[in-house]
């Protein structure tokens, strides 16, 4: 790689604020698996909900179609916590690390890490809009189950001929 003769004071500036941007990031993934927590707690609560109201004691199309979407929400939320490898830099797995970064200037040092960084950062993003999808999926199934749960409730209760759908 070829490296560029840059102003140090402008390095250093450059390596903070991508720094900043990567503490962002891993700030933005703690938000995802505290929503990841309320949502797995609002489905706990609907699935109480339901049970406590004797809602699924009798098999009925709502209660089936309530079973599902729990079901799927369920999975959603496993699938935004599975555990992802997150990418880092400098890798001191990798076996070249003390050859690959001890030949280099001070400023050579900087400027790969800065390279280094910016991958770091697309690979993670990935990741974190992988999680932001399935808790966007898993929102939109939460709130369709507790509108047809509060439709299954006012049938039941409120208009009992449909009750036997």
């Amino acid at each position: 790689m070829e490296f560029l003769e840059i102003d140090q004071a402008t390095l250093e500036l450059t390596i903070q604020d991508v720094r900043r941007v990567l503490e962002r990031q891993k700030e933005e993934r703690q938000i995802l698996i505290t929503q990841t927590n309320i949502l797995f707690v609002t489905n706990t609560a609907l699935l109480s909900f339901l049970t406590i109201s004797r809602l699924l004691t009798r098999f009925s199309l709502f209660s089936g179609i309530e079973l599902f979407l729990l079901f799927l929400n369920f999975i959603l939320l496993i699938r935004a916590l599975l555990p992802r490898q997150f990418s880092v830099t400098p890798n001191l797995e990798n076996e070249d690390f003390f050859n690959q970064y001890l030949a280099l200037s001070p400023q050579q040092y900087q400027i790969q890490m800065l390279v280094n960084l910016r991958e770091t950062y697309n690979k993670n993003q990935i990741r974190v809009e992988d999680i932001a999808q399935s808790l966007k999926y898993s929102a939109f199934v939460t709130a369709t189950v507790a509108f047809i749960a509060l439709l299954h409730q006012v049938t039941a209760y409120f208009v009992p001929e449909l009750q036997k759908l």
